[in-house]
């Protein structure tokens, strides 16, 4: 949900601002304080440092796509920390892991990406799942963002959603002992028991 944050009165009006009219500008003002802080549709969302789950699962899946776009030059992947500015629509969100097509590397700024991915990885929240199953589902299908894999680390689930038109479809609900597979990247594949195991690889 939505974060307030609270401050001591200050000479400097307006800030924080209220919710629906935060900016990129009033973002980079935060403190970094190891929490993980977005802005969406002007609204500031707040999660705490991830779990040494999602770690894992986001160190795992960036092995796997790496080793692919290593054979297949066909784009660059990044994950977080890093913002993902969607004009219009968030300043900034901060996805778990993206990839961007080779022909579209130019959105990859010095500070920031500006611009669309072409697949977005989200680790659910235990605090708060509805961020990445409500707000940034619609938000990324708005944006045209043209796959979106969603990761339950509890069981074991990756959910991956494909653009149809201006909403998500379905591509498959895929758990453990199940091969994943994308649109997006063509031939790339990934067994699901080896990219949730809670053991250290």
């Amino acid at each position: 949900m939505p974060v307030e944050i609270i401050t001591q009165p200050s000479r400097e009006a307006a800030w924080p601002p209220p919710q629906g009219a935060w900016t990129y500008e009033d973002y980079a003002r935060l403190p970094n304080n190891g929490m993980r802080y977005e802005v969406i549709e002007g609204d500031l969302y707040m999660s705490p440092a991830p779990r040494s789950i999602h770690q894992r699962i986001i160190a795992r899946l960036y092995g796997y796509l790496w080793d692919y776009l290593k054979d297949q030059s066909v784009g660059e992947a990044l994950f977080a920390p890093i913002d993902v500015i969607l004009p219009g629509l968030a300043s900034p969100v901060q996805p778990d892991l993206l990839f961007i097509a080779h022909n579209r590397l130019d959105i990859i700024k010095e500070k920031f990406i500006e611009g669309i991915p072409d697949l977005i990885v989200e680790i659910l929240s235990p605090g708060n799942p509805a961020l990445d199953w409500r707000t940034k589902f619609r938000v990324y299908a708005q944006a045209g963002v043209r796959e979106y894999w969603i990761i339950d680390p509890d069981t074991c689930i990756i959910e991956i959603n494909v653009l149809r038109g201006q909403a998500y479809a379905p591509l498959g609900s895929f758990g453990p002992g199940e091969q994943t597979r994308s649109e997006v990247l063509a031939d790339f594949s990934l067994s699901v028991s080896d990219i949730c195991s809670t053991q250290p690889q």
